[in-house]
């Protein structure tokens, strides 16, 4: 097997063991690292952390930039990763198809794909189409030569559409299409992950940690059906936060105060020694 083979079938196996897992979004090659130190067993690329990294908003990245990203991401670790491929870069099916096969060219071990055009006339697509544009994403995963974790995502949520009915019809239309995994970023109820949970078992259900959530626990979510969990761009948010507070600090107080709160130097220092 190869090591890509080898990561396909670790992460594809992360999927089928007990209880939940958190699988945390790098933004770019020393969050990966870290991330990596810290013990989690798969990571995922996020779209707005990748695009903040190079001052663009998210959706602000062309194919070839995300995939050279994602690239970079998994030399960066032995982890496997899957990728946040937006709406695979193209409204046609044949779009997704080909964003799949780059994913993979570029040593991912899965991706999502996600039922958002990009347009504000417009933003989510039709569901015949959505659905089309995933099973040709799905084909293309299944003609690779090992498991490629396909993640349908629905977007209403996320679009100003909190219509929980077509979301659980898009996912169940997503879940006959092929899709390994399936996703409605923007829940906020436990009723409201358990519907999704049900419309699409036995697949498995990522749900996107927010504060919109209140306090819950990975067992918490694990209980309701919940297999994996990712954050998106909340790790870079926080990052961004902190040097935020630090250069606000400096230009309106002229103080450092921030600097008791850093992490010490010889430590981060030596986490990058290994």
């Amino acid at each position: 097997m190869t090591a890509q083979a080898d990561r396909a079938a670790a992460f594809k196996a992360l999927h089928s063991a007990p209880g939940a897992f958190v699988i945390p979004n790098p933004w770019d090659i020393g969050s990966a690292k870290l991330l990596a130190l810290a013990g989690y067993k798969a990571l995922a690329t996020t779209s707005a952390g990748m695009a903040w990294s190079i001052g663009r908003p998210d959706g602000g990245v062309t194919r070839d930039e995300a995939l050279a990203h994602a690239r970079a991401i998994v030399a960066a670790t032995p982890l496997p990763v899957s990728a946040d491929l937006e709406n695979g870069f193209g409204d046609a099916p044949a779009d997704c198809a080909e964003t799949v096969r780059g994913a993979a060219t570029a040593g991912l071990v899965g991706c999502s794909i996600e039922d958002a055009s990009g347009r504000a006339d417009e933003p989510i697509y039709p569901l015949e189409l959505a659905a089309a544009r995933v099973q040709a994403a799905v084909a293309a995963a299944r003609a690779l030569p090992f498991p490629f974790m396909l993640t349908a995502r629905s977007e209403n949520f996320l679009h100003g559409r909190p219509d929980l009915e077509d979301t659980l019809r898009r996912l169940r239309a997503f879940a006959a299409a092929g899709a390994d995994v399936l996703y409605a970023p923007g829940l906020s109820t436990r009723e409201q992950i358990t519907a999704v949970v049900k419309a699409v078992a036995p697949k498995p259900v990522n749900l996107l940690a927010s504060p919109a959530l209140g306090a819950v626990t990975v067992t918490d979510l694990g209980a309701l059906g919940v297999k994996r969990i990712s954050v998106g761009g909340l790790l870079a948010r926080a990052a961004y936060s902190a040097a935020l507070r630090a250069a606000r600090e400096m230009a309106a107080a002229g103080t450092f105060g921030f600097a008791k709160e850093a992490v010490p130097f010889a430590e981060l220092n030596g986490m990058f020694k290994g």
